[in-house]
C-alpha cells in the first residue's frame, strides 16, 4: 500500500491555540519574532508539541493566508531555526573576487573547464577553490546556462601534464581528475547546465574542532556550525557566479547529498537566489522529519545519533533536544517550505541505509499547504528510486528534468508527486 503522512484529527482552530501558546513560551517576554533580538526560551520550557510545528500559523497565532504575511512568516521562522539549530552565520562579505588558476579543454574537447581561486571576507583572507564545467564553444550550446552549485565531497585533482603521471598515481586519483568529474556531470553539461564545485571542508572540517578551521577563526562571535558553514560556502559560489556571463542568474540551483544535502537544505532555506533546491539522501537534520526518524520514531539515524556522532553539523543548543525531539518547534518541513515559492525537489534512494523514506514524506506532506498557499504547489517536488545511499544516475535525471521543466518551461511529461509503496517504518 502506499505510504501516507499520519495526520491528527485536531482542528484548524486547535492548532491557532497551539500557536498561540507556543508564540509565548518561545518568546518569553519578548511576545514577537519582529523583534531585533528576540528573548528565546530554554529548551527546558518549550512545550512539547507531538504534531508538525504548522509553518502557516504565525507567532502571533494568526493563520498565514497571503504571499505577504509569508514574507514576514519566513523571518520569523529563520530566526528560530537559527536560535536553535544551525546558528548565526555572518552577514554577506562583500565583493568575491576570483582568480583563475588553470583552464582545459576536457571529454575531447567538449567541456569546457576552469579551477578558480576565490577570495572575500576580512582583509579578504578567506577563500578556497571552485571548479568550473561548461559546454564548450564546440557543442554549440550558448549562455546564460543555469548553473549548479554542488559541493563534493572529494577536492579535486590539479591538472597535471601526463609525463608527470605515474600509472599508479593516475589510477589511485582517477575519480577526482577534472577529466573524470567531467564525465559525472556529463548529464547536465549535455542538457545545457553549468556545474561548479567545491571541496566542502575549505569551508569548515567535518569534525569536533571545525571551530579551528574554514571561515570560523574569521567570525569568533557567530555561533554557527558546519552545516551553516557549507552552506554560506554555497552562498559565496553565487557571489562570485552573479559576475559571470555564461550563468543564468535567475536559474542557480543547489545540489547535495548526504550530509551536504543537508548543507544544501540550508542553503536553499536562506538563500533566495537558488531558484531550485535539490537535497539528495539527506535523511535526519535534512528533509527527513525528526519527529519521524530514530527509535521509537520510525528508526534510521534520529536527532539523538546526530547530535551524538556529529555534533559540528549543529550548535550545542540543539543538542538539548536530545530525549525531547517533541520539544523542537520547528521540524524540518519549514527548511522545506522556507524555499517557498522556488522550487524543491528531493530525491531518495527506498533502500537507502541512512534515510527514512517516512519521515522525508511526512515533512514533504507537511510543507504543502506552504506551496498550496502560494498557489505554487507544483513547486514543490519528491522522487523516490529503488538503491541505497548514493546520489545515483537516477537521481540526476529527476533533478534535470525536474529543472527542465519548472524552470526552463520544457515539455517534460513526468509526475515529481508519486509516493513510494512501502512499509511506512522504512
Amino acid at each position: 500500500m502506499k505510504l501516507t503522512p499520519r495526520r491528527t484529527r485536531s482542528s484548524r482552530s486547535s492548532r491557532l491555540i497551539i500557536g498561540i501558546t507556543l508564540a509565548g513560551q518561545l518568546l518569553g517576554s519578548m511576545g514577537s519574532m519582529a523583534a531585533e533580538a528576540p528573548a528565546f526560551v530554554a529548551v527546558k520550557d518549550l512545550p512539547v508539541q507531538s504534531a508538525m510545528p504548522d509553518p502557516l500559523i504565525g507567532m502571533d497565532g494568526k493563520s498565514i493566508t497571503t504571499p505577504s504575511q509569508w514574507k514576514a512568516r519566513r523571518e520569523e521562522m529563520k530566526r528560530v531555526i537559527e536560535h536553535y539549530g544551525i546558528g548565526h552565520a555572518p552577514p554577506q562579505p562583500g565583493t568575491v573576487k576570483g582568480q583563475q588558476v588553470e583552464t582545459s579543454l576536457l571529454a575531447d574537447g567538449k567541456v569546457s573547464y576552469r579551477r578558480v581561486h576565490l577570495t572575500f571576507g576580512p582583509g579578504e583572507k578567506l577563500g578556497f577553490d571552485i571548479s568550473i564545467f561548461l559546454p564548450a564553444e564546440s557543442t554549440g550550446i550558448t549562455g546564460p546556462l543555469p548553473t549548479i552549485v554542488q559541493p563534493r565531497f572529494s577536492r579535486i585533482e590539479k591538472i597535471e601534464p601526463p609525463h608527470e603521471q605515474s600509472p599508479d598515481a593516475s589510477a589511485k586519483k582517477q575519480s577526482n581528475t577534472p577529466e573524470s568529474v567531467a564525465a559525472q556531470y556529463s548529464p547536465a553539461l549535455s542538457r545545457g547546465y553549468a556545474v561548479v564545485t567545491f571541496f566542502y571542508q575549505d569551508c569548515g572540517a567535518d569534525n569536533r574542532d571545525y571551530r579551528q578551521s574554514g571561515f570560523f577563526p574569521a567570525y569568533p562571535d557567530c555561533d554557527w556550525a558546519d552545516l551553516a558553514a557549507w552552506a554560506w560556502g554555497m552562498s559565496r559560489c553565487v557571489d562570485f557566479l552573479e559576475q559571470q556571463s555564461f550563468a543564468d542568474k535567475s536559474k542557480f540551483i543547489a545540489v547535495g547529498h548526504s550530509r551536504l544535502g543537508k548543507a544544501t537544505l540550508v542553503a536553499g532555506a536562506f538563500d533566495e537566489r537558488f531558484a531550485l533546491v535539490a537535497p539528495a539522501g539527506s535523511g535526519c537534520g535534512g528533509t527527513g522529519a525528526y519527529r519521524f526518524n530514530g527509535q521509537g520514531r520510525g528508526g534510521k539515524e534520529g536527532l539523538e545519533e546526530v547530535v551524538k556522532n556529529f555534533p559540528q553539523w549543529l550548535t550545542p543548543r540543539f543538542a538539548e533536544f536530545s530525549g525531547e525531539v517533541g520539544r523542537l518547534p520547528f521540524d524540518q518541513h519549514w527548511l522545506i517550505s522556507l524555499v517557498a515559492p522556488r522550487r524543491f525537489i528531493a530525491p531518495d534512494g527506498l533502500s537507502d541505509n541512512a534515510t527514512n523514506v517516512n519521515a522525508l514524506v511526512q515533512a514533504y506532506q507537511a510543507a504543502k499547504p506552504v506551496y498550496a498557499m502560494l498557489g505554487v504547489p507544483d513547486h514543490l517536488g519528491i522522487h523516490f528510486r529503488p538503491g541505497g545511499h548514493q546520489l545515483a544516475p537516477d537521481d540526476w535525471t529527476a533533478i534535470l528534468d525536474f529543472a527542465d521543466q519548472q524552470l526552463r518551461g520544457k515539455d517534460i511529461e513526468r509526475r515529481f508527486d508519486q509516493m513510494p509503496s512501502q512499509d511506512p517504518a522504512h
